[in-house]
């Protein structure tokens, strides 16, 4: 909430527009999950205590409530060429530090009272918005470093009365507060101020080399002073998006009885610097302070889950074989052609249980490459899954990954034939079952059930390069469904599939057999494939 000084001016005061944001905010915090207010400043405009007063009874709704907010004096507020060492105020008597004391966000405040932090949690994580004065001075930056030092891997919104003062551009003392405190505190990645206006947006790049987000927002000299407009920010660490909003519930709530001209326009704010998006990669960005800590690895009891005929991880380099894990002899040989091999990286999906993986190097026309095979008389090669099963694999492609090289090689295959299982719907020659990559880059699931002449599949969306992926199928006995990283794909059949067709041969990796014969092998990493004979719900795939 920006500048509300012309509500609170001398006789003129007016509470029903800031009541009416609050109001909305109390009534929206449940289903939006608001989490936090921060005031900007100019809260009024002389300063004076009836003022203060007035505007202290208005966010009195938030303090009944226990809902978190923090507010910063502003050149209006105070007197305009004082800095934080003025003493007492109005402003102090109203919104000092006792005010906030033993509400759940506050942190704390400077020993001079104009200064105050706040932690929240939201979305699995903390928070901070650090609240500072119209003047900073050395003792103000002082106590601003120090919070930051003693809360180093918390995110950091500031907000202050001026910073920014027009698209891409600081003021003076902006400059100042950028060079002294936001440039070297990577922490702060947004900051939000009023004092000028029209509203605007800078970027800057910090010390770190990373962006920070600048905003300026300030509507008193729209109608009826900005009538206590709010910004909504709304955080989507899915999307790795901030989605911005700037509405007058005071307006919203007049609709009803009919709205003049000017409240027509000012209802909600559409403009550039009003509603959009800011893409920021939360992840990425907090990584230079609080970098998300690798998974350890999984050891392999927890892995065995009921029901798991075949595991296999690569922790290591492979030389010749692969043991199966599971402990049911499906064992793996590595398989050579025109004289292709196999390497091996730490590099893994983040979830994976193991840490390691399989480089495969295939390459068609001519056909090079290594893959694996699961050794004569495995358990494996005769079983048919009558009952379910669940087929899991971890898989990333390379950046130079080309589908006329690359096309169709298989990340889990059955060998065998349909015309050799007697099934000669479709075409005949091709596997029994293959979990492949087409030349689009979906992944495909198409195999022969017990119950079908013809194939049946299931098909994923197109996967990016140089990403890792988990993929999932599952049967229960009658359905299959493909998942991706844990989420079902829409091409999934509907027709009853019960089983997977078997003449007895063996199971491949990183292979694709066609008409019995090699005729792709797999460019790009492989890690831990596991598979279930029966249907595991999302729960129990390998990332959880």
């Amino acid at each position: 909430m920006p500048d509300t000084q012309y509500l609170f001016d001398g006789p003129s005061i007016d509470k029903a527009p800031v009541e009416a944001s609050l109001r909305y905010l109390l009534e929206h915090g449940r289903q939006e999950n608001i989490v936090f207010l921060s005031h900007l400043g100019d809260l009024t405009q002389n300063g004076a205590e009836a003022e203060f007063t007035a505007i202290g009874e208005a966010f009195g709704l938030l303090d009944r409530r226990g809902v978190g907010y923090s507010v910063l004096a502003g050149n209006h507020d105070v007197r305009s060429s004082t800095d934080d060492q003025r003493g007492a105020t109005p402003y102090l008597d109203t919104f000092g530090p006792d005010r906030f004391r033993g509400k759940s966000t506050f942190g704390g405040a400077s020993p001079d009272g104009y200064h105050t932090y706040h932690l929240f949690r939201a979305a699995g994580r903390e928070w901070m918005v650090l609240a500072l004065d119209w003047r900073l001075s050395a003792k103000g930056y002082a106590w601003a470093k120090d919070v930051l030092a003693r809360h180093p891997k918390t995110p950091v919104v500031l907000t202050t009365h001026e910073l920014v003062v027009e698209d891409d551009g600081l003021s003076a003392y902006g400059q100042q507060l950028w060079d002294q405190l936001v440039d070297g505190h990577d922490q702060i990645f947004l900051t939000l101020n009023g004092h000028y206006w029209p509203a605007a947006r800078a970027t800057r790049r910090n010390a770190a080399g990373h962006d920070v987000h600048l905003h300026l927002t300030n509507y008193q000299n729209r109608y009826f002073g900005g009538a206590a407009m709010i910004r909504l920010y709304r955080f989507d660490l899915d999307r790795n998006t901030i989605d911005v909003e700037t509405v007058s519930p005071w307006i919203l709530g007049r609709a009803a009885k009919g709205l003049n001209e000017l409240e027509r326009q000012e209802i909600e704010l559409s403009g550039d610097a009003d509603r959009f998006s800011v893409d920021i990669d939360f992840a990425e960005r907090f990584a230079g302070f609080d970098p998300v800590p690798a998974r350890a690895a999984r050891p392999v009891s927890e892995m065995l889950v009921a029901g798991t005929v075949a595991y296999w991880r690569f922790e290591k380099p492979v030389s010749g074989s692969v043991r199966d894990l599971s402990g049911r002899g499906n064992d793996l040989a590595v398989v050579t052609v025109g004289g292709g091999s196999l390497g091996w990286s730490s590099d893994h999906h983040p979830d994976q249980p193991s840490h390691g993986s399989l480089e495969f190097r295939g390459f068609k026309s001519p056909l090079k490459g290594a893959y694996l095979r699961t050794v004569d008389g495995a358990p494996l090669n005769s079983a048919t899954f009558r009952s379910g099963y669940t087929i899991e694999a971890f898989y990333r492609l390379p950046a130079d990954w080309d589908p006329s090289h690359h096309a169709w090689s298989g990340l889990v295959s059955r060998t065998g034939t349909g015309g050799a299982a007697g099934k000669t719907g479709d075409d005949p020659d091709e596997p029994l079952a293959t979990l492949s990559l087409s030349n689009d880059r979906e992944p495909q699931w198409a195999m022969r059930p017990l119950n079908q002449e013809g194939i049946a599949t299931n098909w994923g969306q197109e996967t990016p390069l140089e990403t890792w992926w988990h993929l999932a199928v599952v049967n229960d006995g009658r359905r299959t469904t493909l998942y991706v990283q844990g989420c079902p794909v829409v091409r999934n059949p509907k027709a009853s599939a019960v089983g997977i067709t078997s003449v007895g041969l063996p199971w491949l990796l990183g292979g694709y057999a066609y008409g019995g014969e090699i005729d792709q092998i797999l460019y790009g990493r492989l890690g831990d494939v596991r598979i279930v004979a029966r249907a595991l719900p999302v729960t129990s795939f390998m990332t959880h």
